[in-house]
């Protein structure tokens, strides 16, 4: 009787012991499908034109007489307030800046040396969403020489700018592009590997970028966007 009993539970440790090793084979292999990942990143570009460009338009007078120069400056205005409006741009999309002057005697160490007392420069910008009107018109710009007006070329300081302000318009649809080009990343991994693609682990979207297409066209833009995805693989 005994013996039987031994026996007995001699039988049901072996089976507890076969079924506790298929459970913890199973984990383990669950754990070691868990464990696997791949990381894709997903690309979208596109090129869109600016919807908004600002245009300073400098000119500069110098001389000895204040006063002169005021009027000279208020004379240049008149012109190119009247050059942009005949060419359709708004009132509202023109603004004119306080002139800078620069006193040249106000510098101490140079004062003996000045022959022409003032410098100032005088800004008038246009902000608009007409990027190709205004574009025509900054080819046209010399047109204003024919009123005595020279406009000053663009530097450091003032440069004409393109922006591409409607980012939003098309964010959800360059997400979901970049997200389908890193799936069939993803997708093209597993099938190399000889594995499937499980679920999605994490997901991280990137920054959107805006730049220039190349310096000869500031008024056409690059966006650009990456989502990183890390997959599980799966046997």
């Amino acid at each position: 009787m005994k013996k039987s009993t031994v026996l007995l539970s001699s039988a049901f440790i072996a089976v507890a012991l076969i079924i506790l090793g298929f459970a913890l084979k199973a984990g383990i292999d669950n754990f070691s499908d868990r464990d696997r990942d791949v990381t894709v990143r997903g690309l979208c570009e596109r090129q869109v034109m600016a919807n908004k460009v600002t245009w300073p338009i400098v000119t500069k007078e110098m001389g000895n007489d204040l006063v002169a120069i005021y009027d000279k400056i208020q004379k240049n205005n008149a012109a190119i307030i009247k050059f942009l409006k005949t060419n359709g741009i708004e009132e509202n999309e023109i603004s004119v800046n306080p002139p800078a002057v620069t006193d040249r005697l106000a510098d101490s160490y140079n004062a003996e040396n000045v022959r022409v007392r003032y410098n100032v420069t005088n800004v008038i910008v246009v902000t608009s969403s007409k990027v190709d009107q205004v574009r025509q018109l900054i080819d046209r710009q010399t047109d204003l020489m024919k009123e005595g007006v020279a406009v000053v070329a663009e530097n450091y300081q003032y440069q004409t700018t393109y922006e591409y302000t409607d980012l939003n318009s098309i964010k959800p649809e360059m997400i979901a592009e970049a997200t389908r080009n890193a799936r069939e990343a993803a997708d093209k991994f597993a099938a190399d590997s000889q594995s499937r693609l499980g679920k999605i682990k994490t997901a991280r979207q990137g920054q959107f970028s805006i730049e220039d297409r190349d310096q000869y066209t500031p008024y056409i833009k690059n966006i650009r966007v990456v989502t990183s995805i890390d997959y599980y693989l799966e046997d």
